[in-house]
């Protein structure tokens, strides 16, 4: 799970140093963007960055980068893709799909109620562990959209009440995903821990929910709308981005000791998919830094902007498209 419970004094004095050697950044970029003109020289701008940025920060990695030119994918980044690692909270998406497929199956309901008690309260990343004072009654979807969108690690003890452990990974092996599992509790059916995946099989995840093929178009929209939702993590792949820009990558980051993870889709105006992406990397230091500071994450920041900008120029084709990304606007209402 991502845990955010040390928190140190100065902790984001140097993320201005970065900022201070922009131009050979700028330069490699401009130089990137240049050579794309089609699906083939973007992927290979993509592996340069790849080479580049991972090569900066040092730590071990594993990676999964694929461009969608309509019906063609074409891998850009293909390392150690199958090697199983500890997945952190990227696993909330397996533990999401669990849950949103007994939904479509009609055997749950978003607006069904779950009680939120003092013992289930988990502290580290997420919310409900602030408030103190317990009894809610909340929906399913509530605990759906704490786990996705702020990495709510209560909201995992709280799935697990509508959809053990056993039953999400036998809806995670029934989709085909052979090393994306949660491990149970022995001690409790319903507790689960986060468990293991691969980034091939996270990117997968994130390509064919964008198709709609793992579950309903309703589903479907729900779990996209969510994890491009901007008031959701952005310290990672969405950092140097706009917030129209934000709205079209469906992400999950995980963090936990030495992993950092994150995995997201990148989605045309239309809603189709572009490019799919899975980061894990594994770190001898930096434990306690879950900020925007630590190498790996500064890397998926900058990976994100030139992956984005070269995804955009390479004209892909698009697809039948279920979600609309300006349906999860940028816009602010009225207070």
């Amino acid at each position: 799970m991502q845990r955010r419970d040390v928190v140190k004094l100065g902790a984001g004095l140097t993320a201005a140093a970065g900022t201070v050697i922009g131009t050979a950044g700028t330069a490699h970029a401009e130089t990137e963007t240049a050579e794309v003109t089609d699906v083939h020289s973007a992927a290979r701008a993509i592996k340069r960055v790849w080479d580049r940025q991972t090569g900066n920060a040092g730590g071990t990695w594993q990676g999964t980068v694929t461009l969608f030119d309509g019906g063609t994918a074409v891998t850009a980044v293909d390392q150690d893709s199958t090697s199983v690692q500890t997945a952190a909270s990227m696993n909330k998406l397996g533990i999401a799909l669990g849950v949103l497929d007994k939904v479509d199956r009609g055997e749950l309901s978003l607006d069904d109620r779950i009680t939120l008690t003092a013992d289930i309260i988990l502290t580290g990343s997420g919310f409900y562990f602030h408030q103190g004072a317990y009894g809610d009654e909340i929906t399913v979807a509530n605990v759906l959209v704490a786990m996705l969108l702020v990495s709510d690690n209560t909201s995992v003890r709280l799935c697990g009440l509508v959809c053990p452990p056993a039953e999400i990974n036998e809806t995670l092996a029934a989709k085909g995903f052979t090393d994306t599992r949660v491990i149970p509790n022995p001690a409790n059916p319903n507790r689960m821990w986060l468990g293991d995946t691969t980034t091939s099989e996270s990117a997968d995840l994130m390509h064919r929910l964008a198709l709609g093929e793992l579950l309903s178009a309703d589903s479907t929209r729900f779990f996209l709308g969510v994890l491009s939702g901007l008031s959701g993590y952005h310290d990672g792949f969405r950092r140097e981005m706009s917030s129209a820009e934000r709205s079209r990558i469906a992400m999950k980051y995980g963090a936990d000791d030495a992993n950092r993870n994150e995995s997201g889709i990148v989605l045309g105006t239309d809603g189709s998919p572009l490019l799919a992406y899975s980061f894990m990397a594994q770190f001898e230091d930096h434990w306690d830094n879950y900020g925007a500071t630590h190498p790996a994450v500064q890397a998926h920041a900058k990976m994100g902007r030139r992956f984005f900008d070269i995804a955009n120029s390479a004209g892909l084709g698009s697809v039948t498209a279920l979600f609309d990304p300006q349906d999860h606007g940028t816009g602010t209402s009225g207070l």
